[in-house]
């Protein structure tokens, strides 16, 4: 795939859409100079999130983080821009609101480490897996 590097996975999560906030992070992202390639509204099954969260199914906080993300709807996205794992890791801010700089999302929206308004990959890597897991042929974006 010839984007790789470019492509990033985001998910606002149902704290944020619940809350009315996803457009004011969609318009975030946008004008950081990020391109959407896709974007939906959905809502997990216990099962896809259980399967997107595996990596931290042993983990205290597993069940606690499926119930929340079952608990209402998401907003799934692939978008574009020069190095954009790097750089959208840096517009969303640290997992922990309470530890991200001013003005970036999850200072602005999230209120906990789980409850922290929007998901961003963290390599290339897993910005493919998490992209091709909601949306299908990911080479055509």
């Amino acid at each position: 795939m010839d984007n790789k590097g470019n492509l990033t996975f985001t998910m606002i999560k149902p704290d944020a859409v619940l809350a009315g906030t996803s457009t004011a992070i969609l318009k975030i992202i946008s004008e950081a100079g990020f391109k959407f390639r896709a974007l939906k509204m959905t809502k997990l099954t216990q099962e896809q999130a259980e399967r997107f969260y595996s990596i931290h199914k042993d983990k205290p906080f597993f069940n606690e983080l499926i119930n929340f993300m079952t608990s209402g709807p998401i907003i799934a996205a692939i978008i574009e821009k020069e190095n954009a794992v790097e750089n959208f890791r840096e517009l969303i801010g640290a997992t922990n609101p309470a530890n991200a700089k001013e003005s970036t999302i999850r200072k602005l929206y999230g209120t906990d480490n789980t409850k922290n308004a929007v998901h961003g990959s963290d390599c290339d890597e897993n910005a493919i897996i998490e992209s091709n897991f909601f949306f299908s042929n990911l080479e055509r974006y």
